[in-house]
């Protein structure tokens, strides 16, 4: 094989280890395992499709696939080729699907057989034909269903490519994720092979992982995360485990997968704690246990220190457009329930190499302890929203001063004397449910044409640990009678962790003093109500 003498690239770790360890196991799937040369040749005759038949300008192509070995070798054969992937999701609305499809420009999409349906439905709102990629040996769909689309499928595969390291500039996207957009359209965030190396570079010796390890893979391919599930185990030749779809409660196969490594959103252990899983004890064989995209409560974190005894617990905060995680605070079960702030884990000290500002609203830095938005600069920040300059001038700008470029968080943070950061809060309405990031005016758009009224809101309901669990929505002066078909229609423009899950309907919508609807009084009366 070929030795890596170009830049590293996000598939540089991949590579170095099928060299390293071509028959060590790098993916389990169900019963499925596939070792490291095993993994690569689905990858390899991707990689060679896409050579041949897709035009070298093209540096996008999406991967239609889920928790399948087609979704991780899809992945791998895209980056193999020097371009970026666009994870789509099967479990989104179609509408939304094939937004994210249109403005990342794609040519080519690689379709795992489990995302037929979805793709059926996007089919028809497809503008320009496509080059549709079919790994997988079985599929209901025929070529003919793909009219007038370009299809390859598996019996048109017959080459490998030859495992090189790609020639990539280093500003070239390696992954193009959507956020929640405030205008009602999802915003595209290019990361860049610069951005997702430099972190890769950073949590490798900090977290040690090595191949006997044996790593969780939780999150969807379409959440930021799940970049660091699957290359942090990979750059390090370990073995990666994707929990299947359908499984209710992920920490039950810790035992069952006899896993090392562990990433989750809290909620997912939240969630373990009411059904009494986090027994002291629990799960010896983890060793390092990290908790991201959410605020993680002291309790929580208590609880799983003391179900893992040999692991290490890390809390890690960052943004997608600052690439996965810019920085992390590990617990201590002396020191850290004293550090705490209303109960919640600090989000701690910013990766070295990255720098980070607390400022007031006029963008000059507060003093120390003080609270104020956490922006944020360095080698992770990626460049801006995706053929999107107005929202990039909004949220990427230059601080007084400092001679360089910074992202506003939204983020309400306050830093002490030694650097350690606490969250505390957003300072807009955008908001993390299970893990996600939300922009409420988004589903206040698809709610108020849905519900024909402007007096409609989507607030994050009921509150945990600072952490909501759900959104419901509140109208005023609406039919009761509307409220499943409201529901239905944001079903079908919105992912689910977005959709409301009630409507309440007040008289009318309380306004504070400068006019603007109430958002903390909406609150206390849900509250009051329940």
């Amino acid at each position: 094989m070929a030795s890596t003498n170009h830049p590293r690239t996000l598939i540089s770790g991949f590579l170095r280890s099928l060299r390293a360890r071509p028959h060590h196991p790098a993916l389990e799937l169900g019963e499925q395992r596939f070792t490291y040369a095993q993994l690569w040749e689905r990858a390899g005759r991707i990689a060679h499709c896409l050579n041949e038949s897709l035009d070298p300008a093209a540096p996008l192509v999406a991967a239609f696939a889920n928790r399948s070995a087609t979704a991780y070798s899809g992945i791998l054969g895209i980056l193999a080729t020097g371009r970026g992937y666009v994870p789509l999701n099967p479990k989104f609305p179609a509408e939304r699907t094939l937004s994210m499809l249109a403005a990342s420009g794609c040519k080519a999409v690689i379709l795992g057989s489990e995302c037929e349906a979805a793709a059926k439905a996007i089919l028809p709102g497809i503008k320009e034909p496509l080059l549709w990629i079919l790994p997988d040996a079985t599929y209901t769909l025929s070529k003919a269903d793909f009219a007038p689309h370009r299809v390859i499928t598996a019996q048109d595969m017959s080459s490998v490519a030859d495992p090189r390291e790609p020639q990539v500039d280093r500003d070239a996207t390696a992954y193009l994720l959507f956020t929640s957009g405030s205008t009602g359209t999802p915003k595209g965030v290019a990361v860049s092979q610069r951005n997702v190396t430099a972190y890769l570079d950073y949590v490798a010796p900090r977290y040690a992982i090595n191949p006997e390890d044996r790593c969780s893979q939780n999150f969807d391919l379409t959440f930021d995360l799940s970049v660091h599930d699957l290359f942090a185990c990979w750059d390090a030749g370990a073995a990666l485990c994707p929990f299947p779809e359908q499984t209710l409660v992920p920490v039950s196969l810790i035992t069952e997968k006899e896993l090392t490594v562990w990433f989750s959103v809290p909620s997912v252990a939240m969630f373990a704690s009411k059904l009494s899983l986090l027994e002291p004890g629990a799960f010896p064989s983890l060793r390092l246990s990290l908790f991201c995209g959410e605020a993680l409560s002291a309790r929580l974190a208590t609880a799983w220190e003391q179900a893992a005894p040999h692991s290490i617990v890390e809390n890690i905060y960052g943004p997608t457009e600052a690439t996965i995680a810019i920085s992390h605070y590990r617990w201590d079960a002396e020191k850290s329930p004293r550090e705490c702030i209303s109960g919640i884990v600090p989000i701690g000290w910013i990766f070295e190499g990255q720098q980070c500002c607390v400022v007031d609203e006029k963008l000059a830095p507060v003093p120390v302890g003080e609270s104020g938005e956490l922006c944020l600069s360095g080698s992770q920040v990626t460049a801006g929203y995706l053929r999107d300059p107005v929202r990039t001038q909004q949220q990427f700008v230059q601080l007084s001063g400092s001679g360089v470029r910074w992202y506003r968080t939204g983020d309400l943070v306050k830093k002490d004397e030694r650097g350690c950061i606490y969250y505390l809060g957003r300072i807009d309405h955008q908001v993390k449910i299970s893990g996600y990031r939300v922009e409420l005016q988004e589903i206040e758009q698809v709610l108020r044409e849905a519900a024909s009224t402007e007096m409609a809101v989507a607030v994050p309901w009921p509150l945990s640990d600072g952490t909501a669990s759900g959104i419901v929505a509140v109208i005023a002066g609406a039919d009761a009678g509307q409220d499943n078909r409201i529901i239905k229609r944001c079903a079908e423009r919105l992912p689910k962790y977005m959709v409301p899950t009630r409507i309440y309907h007040f008289a009318e919508l309380p306004l504070n003093v400068s006019g603007k609807i109430d958002r903390p009084k909406i609150v206390a009366l849900l509250a009051d109500n329940e």
